[in-house]
């Protein structure tokens, strides 16, 4: 995408719907998120994983409601934080775009240690039936993977993203291959297709609403397509499309999955210990129910999604990061764009720096211990449930966008108020369900140092800045709308230079 500054012509390449979709689909992650997200709920809510699924999807479509109302009428790069922005004020969206700073970096943090796990998964697939599979230490796994992050850092990763999402398609035709055969086999030999998964049979509202952050987690990304909105044809159309395919798509998915996974494992004691002490679910079943070929195609397709995700986050939370600092809130040092790969690599770089960093500590201390068995998959869990409460607060903001734009003037010009109740119902019940979430996720929490906890810290942080330095943040508010889709300028910038598009 080229941008030409002052009086002259911005030039952007026009997307179909399917692009939009595509974006959305290949954030999400359906082979990542199905492979290494069940595992944390099963000591949580027991065999009731594809009911905090179901609850997850009428949350997250909530959401999405406030995400289609509002990008009927804006469409901007900045997604989230430019629609809160734009609606609210400026402070707002810097709060928004803080939260959602947190929730990316905590997700580049985990999905490097969910690389780690995968690929020990994968090697230990390949030694299929030894007691004793070669593992490599994991943290050197992830100093791998950072290294060659490091690299790609800053450039234009638009041919990777194109291969990661191919082989995402290739991960959900095998995926949709799984739930046939598990099906046609009945389930386990011991428990079968048990229905009462959907029950809070042996489970209590409270636990039950502590998972649905795993299950927010998992559709993490679905508005990704909502930053195309300056590229897309016909946006007030297609993006709310787009948005609404996505939900529908993974959300018919990820329920059927999950109550594949935990049918196919068995909802007794020993199948639902075998679920959590998984390295990838996918993978083991796959192996168990067809053969060790077909595992190895859905653990490599994990890893390659994994590590896609740790790219991509890594890479959006360096753009954020160059945009609080050219605006004079951080090092002037993040705030330029390397002339060679013509990217916020400085920015970038600090957050793979960040992501290693984390995970050494991890492997260090033997912290976190999240109940998996399963160093890296704990420290995944962790920093991913942290940062889908940082998304979840960025998603709170955005359901009350929606409701002060659906009772603006604004709304009655475009609409002549028809609609409104609806416009105003839906986001506010959107926001209560965050709120109740969220609520429940913390009200128990002994240890300050809980995942939920770690991410209301972060936002309560952003609150604090927003108010403290309401000048500052008043201006990063309006650059984070303005200026987060970040033009491969090829020259370095002065921090405080705008870029007119």
């Amino acid at each position: 995408m080229a941008v030409e500054q002052h009086d002259q012509t911005v030039i952007r390449r026009r997307l179909p719907l399917w692009a939009a979709l595509a974006l959305s689909l290949a954030t999400v992650g359906p082979t990542l998120a199905m492979s290494g997200n069940g595992q944390g709920l099963v000591g949580i809510v027991g065999k009731s994983v594809p009911l905090v699924f179901v609850i997850g999807l009428v949350g997250v479509g909530l959401v999405a409601y406030g995400f289609v109302r509002l990008t009927r009428h804006l469409n901007h790069a900045g997604s989230a934080y430019a629609l809160v922005g734009g609606t609210i004020g400026p402070r707002s969206g810097f709060f928004s775009g803080f939260a959602m700073l947190g929730a990316y970096v905590g997700f580049s943090i985990g999905t490097l240690a969910l690389t780690a796990t995968f690929v020990n998964a994968f090697l230990a697939q390949l030694q299929n039936g030894t007691d004793d599979p070669f593992q490599i230490p994991w943290i050197v796994i992830a100093l791998v993977g950072a290294v060659i992050s490091f690299a790609l850092a800053g450039r234009d990763v638009a041919l990777i993203a194109k291969v990661l999402l191919a082989i995402e398609g290739i991960g959900i035709v095998a995926m949709v291959v799984l739930v046939v055969v598990i099906f046609a086999n009945g389930g386990a030999p011991t428990t079968g297709l048990d229905l009462s998964v959907f029950s809070f049979e042996g489970v209590d509202v409270s636990q039950v609403m502590s998972g649905v952050v795993a299950a927010f987690l998992s559709w993490a990304g679905f508005e990704a397509c909502a930053s195309l909105g300056e590229e897309t044809n016909d946006p007030k159309r297609n993006i709310p499309r787009a948005l609404g395919g996505t939900l529908v798509l993974t959300g018919v998915l990820f329920i059927v999955v999950m109550f594949v996974q935990t049918v196919g494992f068995g909802t007794d004691a020993a199948g639902l210990e075998r679920f959590q002490t998984s390295g990838n679910t996918l993978g083991d079943l796959g192996n168990d129910y067809i053969g060790t070929w077909f595992s190895l195609i859905i653990i490599f397709t994990a890893i390659c999604a994994a590590f896609g995700c740790h790219l991509a986050t890594a890479a959006t939370s360096g753009r954020m990061i160059y945009a609080f600092a050219r605006d004079g809130f951080g090092p002037s040092s993040l705030a330029v764009l390397h002339t060679k790969t013509q990217g916020p690599r400085r920015a970038t770089w600090l957050v793979i720096v960040l992501a290693l960093v984390a995970n050494i500590v991890c492997a260090l201390v033997g912290w976190p211990v999240m109940g998996t068995g399963n160093a890296p998959l704990d420290a995944y869990f962790l920093f991913a449930v942290a940062g889908a409460v940082c998304l979840m607060v960025a998603y709170f903001m955005v359901e009350i966008a929606a409701v002060v734009f659906t009772g603006s003037r604004r709304f009655d010009v475009v609409h002549g108020g028809q609609g409104r109740i609806l416009g105003i119902a839906l986001p506010a019940l959107g926001a209560i369900v965050i709120a109740v979430v969220l609520w429940f996720n913390v009200k128990d929490a002994t240890d300050p140092a809980a995942a939920p906890l770690l991410g209301l810290y972060w936002c309560a942080l952003g609150l604090v800045l927003a108010v403290a330095a309401s000048k500052i943040a008043a201006r990063v508010g309006r650059a984070l709308s303005a200026e987060l889709d970040l033009p491969a300028l090829g020259k370095e910038l002065d921090p405080r230079e705008p870029v007119v598009r």
